[in-house]
């Protein structure tokens, strides 16, 4: 059995399999093959444990113009029973039918599946709306944008992923203030919780924000954000990562509250000067005592950056609440579009 990573297998099995068969059976039909969706394969984190379910000959075919079903179905007729060593048919979690897993659709249809976002906003002129930017999470996103196209012989799939490789500007400001906000209203608490001598509730407090901090490197970047799963790796892979990372374990392993703030005001300085370097207006320090407290609070931060949104509809928003995966880390929520847009009052 093959112990090729997800990404190289499957652009193997469009290369030698699936591209073959539909030139052959449909010549000149144009399609994008793809390997989109879920799976840590997309991301590129999947390893040998990623194999015990919903791993293995996975596809995205984006054909137009009503053709997904015949394609479909020439798959599932034509394609052979497995192919190095691994099957071809097999069921999901989501699924408990044994067919071939090739997923096959129209483009825009297959991201607004992910997305949430009607596809005439995503693959015709109908901009996206500020609602529907609000409500998509970054691994939504990601299960369009991440993985690799092998062929896109439409253009469709290339000009949404275009569309949605991040938020428009006032959008990300407007959610970057958000992170901000979170980080101000608790991080004094992790101070005070160590100085009652509840260091159990300062760690808590303090890797809440270190989640946060997380996510907002990637806002910062103009990256994604996985998942929680993935949310840390990929975060070390964001320029100045690992100085990142090293902060932020060492405020999940510290022993005690001033340990632990230091970390946590270096995390924070390390970002406000990132915050910087990509354009955005910053303060130096980006922390600073808090009253008269052995404890450290955040300066104006969030209000700076509302102050640079021009967008009318963007600057009538509720400061300092977010998108929906900022408001809440509830994955039944957070896989579910209509439940996303109530979050953001869509």
């Amino acid at each position: 059995m093959s112990d090729a990573p997800g990404l190289a297998l499957s652009a193997a099995y469009h290369e030698q399999v699936v591209a073959p068969l539909l030139e052959r059976s449909m010549p000149g039909v144009p399609y994008a093959g793809a390997r989109l969706g879920s799976g840590s394969d997309v991301l590129g984190f999947d390893d040998a444990q990623s194999r015990d379910h919903d791993w293995g000959l996975r596809l995205t075919l984006l054909v137009e113009d009503g053709a997904a079903s015949e394609v479909d179905a020439l798959l599932e007729w034509e394609l052979p029973a497995s192919w190095r060593d691994r099957p071809v048919r097999f069921a999901t979690t989501w699924d408990p039918v044994v067919r071939q897993r090739a997923e096959v659709a129209a483009a825009a249809d297959f991201a607004a599946s992910r997305t949430g976002i009607p596809p005439q906003q995503l693959a015709g002129p109908e901009p996206v709306g500020l609602t529907d930017w609000l409500q998509l999470t970054g691994q939504a996103a990601l299960e369009v944008t991440a993985g690799p196209v092998f062929h896109d012989g439409t253009g469709v799939i290339t000009r949404i992923r275009e569309r949605l490789a991040g938020y428009p500007e006032d959008v990300r400001r407007y959610a970057i203030g958000a992170d901000w906000t979170r980080i101000g209203q608790e991080l004094p608490d992790v101070g005070r919780a160590g100085l009652r001598g509840d260091e159990d509730g300062s760690a808590v407090i303090a890797a809440r924000h270190v989640r946060t901090l997380l996510h907002l490197a990637h806002l910062l970047h103009r990256r994604w954000a996985p998942y929680g799963k993935w949310l840390a790796r990929s975060a070390a892979a964001l320029p100045g990562g690992g100085a990142l990372r090293s902060t932020a374990l060492e405020a999940l392993r510290a022993p005690d509250w001033r340990t632990r703030q230091r970390a946590l005001t270096a995390a924070i300085e390390l970002l406000a000067a990132v915050q910087g370097r990509v354009g955005l207006p910053t303060l130096d320090p980006a922390t600073e005592p808090f009253f008269d407290r052995p404890h450290i609070g955040l300066r104006g931060l969030p209000e700076l950056l509302a102050e640079t949104i021009t967008d009318p509809a963007v600057r009538a928003l509720r400061p300092g609440i977010g998108t929906a995966e900022q408001i809440s880390d509830h994955v039944s929520v957070l896989v579910d579009a209509e439940l996303r847009r109530r979050l953001v009052g869509g």
